[in-house]
């Protein structure tokens, strides 16, 4: 088993896999997005930190709460 913890955030890498804190299982493009490409540094072992990988951001996310806030209020105004 080969197992690489990023000396910058701690994320665990099993077999190439990212696992998150929580033990679930995660993608290297959305920690890249969340964390390394704002974060990372030379000590980052991410290898999608900035590259194109279209991953999750904090910018995705909160469009989408965004829009799930207008959605409600109209089903609610009614």
């Amino acid at each position: 088993m080969d197992l690489k913890v990023c000396g910058k955030c701690g994320a665990r890498f099993m077999n190439g896999q990212l696992y998150w804190s929580t033990g679930k299982e995660g993608k290297k493009k959305d920690l890249a997005g969340l964390v390394c490409d704002k974060y990372g540094n030379e000590e980052c072992i991410n290898e999608l930190k900035g590259t194109e990988h279209n991953g999750d951001t904090w910018d995705k996310r909160a469009a989408f709460l965004a829009g799930f806030t207008e959605a409600m209020k109209l089903t609610t105004d009614n």
